[in-house]
């Protein structure tokens, strides 16, 4: 039988450090399992996790920050997918750092968590003076279409945004162990997501978000910061309000590719 020790030995460990600059990248390295690919002349990093998935135990640490007048956004090549742990979650940490007059994009694809996965999630933010940040996690709970329903989870997701060293957010999502769909949870839902933008201006975005949610999806904004919840059936449900949420947020520039094919 393997013991926890046994098998922190065979789990993946990745980490990636980007720093965009007005020109161009500043700072990008890589090591273990997560990479990051960078087109020539792109602000948009893809980042790639080669090992599959997620798997209990697993680590990934993603820091990213931008210069002064600099743009970064940082997407996902595809879904992640979180298996079943037999022993510690998944740790995943995002630490990014977004310049004055700058513009920085965290926009990963959907997290697909499967039968008995365990994930860990922390992400931190630290703005300075006018930059604009937009944040999105979106998971699906699940595969509804091979007739998967959860049993046990177990998921811990941990937000804090901070201006000019202020604390301006914080949320914390957790479910688990055990999973139980019912009206005080997720009704018939087993995808949702969240969607984050803080910017001097995202007050005048919210009449667009709204009119691309669905009745069971809700936003609002309200000192310097949007907030949009969105539930859904199923994982495609979700990521078609989702492009349209997202559109509303940053037009007129445009999604990552990803999000747009």
């Amino acid at each position: 039988m393997q013991t926890t020790e046994n098998l922190l030995r065979q789990r993946s460990t990745g980490d990636v450090h980007i720093r965009m600059g007005q020109s161009g990248p500043r700072i990008l390295r890589e090591a273990g399992s997560a990479k990051c690919r960078l087109p020539p002349g792109s602000t948009e990093a893809i980042l790639i996790n080669t090992s599959g998935g997620l798997a209990g135990g697993d680590t990934v640490s993603i820091r990213g920050a931008t210069e002064a007048n600099a743009r970064l956004t940082l997407t996902s090549q595809a879904a992640e997918r979180v298996y079943r742990s037999i022993g510690p979650p998944a740790q995943v940490s995002v630490q990014l750092d977004v310049a004055d007059d700058s513009i920085l994009f965290w926009a990963p694809q959907e997290t697909i968590l499967f039968e008995g996965a365990a994930l860990s999630r922390k992400l931190e933010v630290q703005l300075a003076g006018n930059a604009t940040f937009l944040a999105v996690e979106a998971m699906v709970f699940g595969r509804l279409e091979s007739g998967e329903h959860l049993e046990a989870l177990s998921v811990r997701d941990d937000w804090r945004i901070f201006r000019d060293g202020r604390l301006i957010h914080a949320e914390a999502f957790a479910v688990g162990p055990d999973w139980t769909n019912s009206i005080a949870s997720f009704a018939d839902a087993t995808a949702m997501a969240t969607v984050l933008l803080v910017s001097p201006h995202c007050e005048s975005r919210l009449d667009a978000v709204r009119r691309a949610l669905g009745p069971q999806d809700g936003a609002s904004a309200w000192n310097g910061k949007l907030v949009a919840r969105l539930l859904a059936r199923d994982g495609f449900t979700l990521r078609k309000s989702l492009i349209q949420v997202l559109h509303a947020c940053v037009e007129p520039q445009d999604l990552p590719k990803c999000w747009t094919l």
